[in-house]
């Protein structure tokens, strides 16, 4: 099947309203989540230990969950999350003025998609700042790894 081809749709919606993030410190979690400048929509301790932290990026239907006890992956597992940006540039430059390490632009050789080990990697923004095509990457304390994607125009049917 290709990417213009579809099966028939479901007769429901179906969001990607939560995102696991399996952290070691909850309270560090929540304080770098608090730094990107996130919305904080919960924090619900329970007295055998239990939490549950909630966060949302500005403009996302989709929020971020760490907590404990909710995850059984190990902290620092989540890989390739990505964070839709208009301007990869000023972003990162926001989220460096507060203090968080973003690694500089990049985009893919091949100009399709970064490849998971990085290997590909080249330097700077796609040369014609193709929707889809620049990237810069971050970590959070426990080491899950987030990534900045520059989209300026939909694919068609996005």
């Amino acid at each position: 099947m290709s990417a213009s081809e579809s099966p028939r749709p479901l007769p429901f919606d179906m969001t990607l309203e939560i995102v696991v993030v399996p952290v070691t410190d909850v309270d560090r979690a929540k304080q770098f989540y608090a730094k990107l400048g996130w919305r904080l929509d919960a924090d619900f301790p329970a007295p055998d230990g239990f939490r549950v932290v909630q966060f949302t990026p500005p403009g996302s239907g989709c929020s971020v969950m760490m907590g404990s006890n909710i995850t059984t992956a190990s902290p620092g597992s989540a890989r390739a999350l990505h964070l839709v940006v208009r301007d990869l540039e000023a972003a990162r430059a926001e989220l460096v003025s507060r203090g968080v390490d973003v690694s500089e632009p990049f985009h893919d050789a091949t100009g399709i998609f970064h490849r998971a080990d990085g290997s590909r990697d080249v330097a700077g923004p796609h040369p014609e700042r193709k929707s889809y095509g620049s990237f810069a990457r971050f970590n959070d304390p426990d080491g899950n790894e987030w990534f900045m994607q520059e989209i300026t125009q939909r694919l068609p049917g996005r």
